[in-house]
């Protein structure tokens, strides 16, 4: 073997080594990004923002996957926790979706039963009473004489709504006139004392109001005296 034999050969074994140099090098990058990294798993991201007391559809989120290590004990794995289940705050679009964003759906308590009324989509907070919510419920009664006053009764404090069901239009007639009003149905947890007012209200009153109550307030006025108006009190 001649000298320039030689080099091709030294030159030959050095590209060699420079080669598995550079292959222990990309394995040594690629073990170390994966003992940061760890293994992934499955996440779900919100699409957009979900409002308070929503019952939850999976459409509402997308799949994506992240490291396992990265995502904070509350993150939901499996969608199928959700059956059943309704924001407990504003879910806000690009979050990731955590256990403690969300609740059960209200159910009855004992005592309790379950009536649907048709509220006037214009005296019914217009979409903010949602399931889950807290709500005052009033009635206006026409005198029952042509000298007694008309009054605002509040026949329900700290009713808890159900469910709430879709915009209907419903026609009423009066007097010899028809026309067209948008209702939602709306479903109540009440006593079967309460479930009796309401029921009376809706057949009675000339209008049913609902008031929403802010969660950390009951509802109630400490004065039953109260719960009745008539515009003598401002006098």
């Amino acid at each position: 073997m001649n000298s320039r034999q030689r080099r091709g050969v030294i030159l030959l074994l050095l590209s060699v080594l420079c080669a598995l140099g550079a292959f222990a090098g990309v394995l040594a990058v690629i073990s170390d990004v994966n003992s940061k990294v760890g293994p992934e798993t499955t996440a779900y991201r919100i699409k957009g923002d979900v409002a308070p007391y929503t019952p939850l559809r999976a459409n509402q989120f997308e799949k994506i996957t992240m490291p396992k290590r990265w995502l904070s004990e509350t993150a939901v794995t499996d969608l199928r926790v959700i059956e059943g289940r309704i924001a407990v705050t504003r879910l806000k679009a690009g979050s990731l979706l955590q256990s403690d964003m969300i609740v059960e759906r209200p159910e009855l308590q004992p005592g309790q039963q379950e009536i649907a009324i048709m509220i006037d989509a214009a005296t019914g907070v217009a979409g903010k009473i949602t399931a889950g919510a807290t709500v005052n419920i009033y009635a206006t009664f026409a005198g029952e004489k042509k000298d007694q006053p008309a009054q605002s009764r509040m026949i329900v404090a700290g009713a808890r709504v159900l469910d709430v069901g879709k915009l209907t239009p419903i026609r009423e007639s009066s007097q010899g006139s028809a026309r067209t009003n948008d209702a939602v149905p709306i479903s109540f947890a009440l006593s079967t004392l309460d479930a009796q007012r309401v029921a009376y209200a809706e057949s009675f009153a000339e209008h049913v109001r609902l008031a929403l109550v802010a969660p950390t307030t009951g509802g109630a006025p400490a004065d039953q005296r109260d719960r009745t108006y008539t515009l003598e009190k401002d006098k």
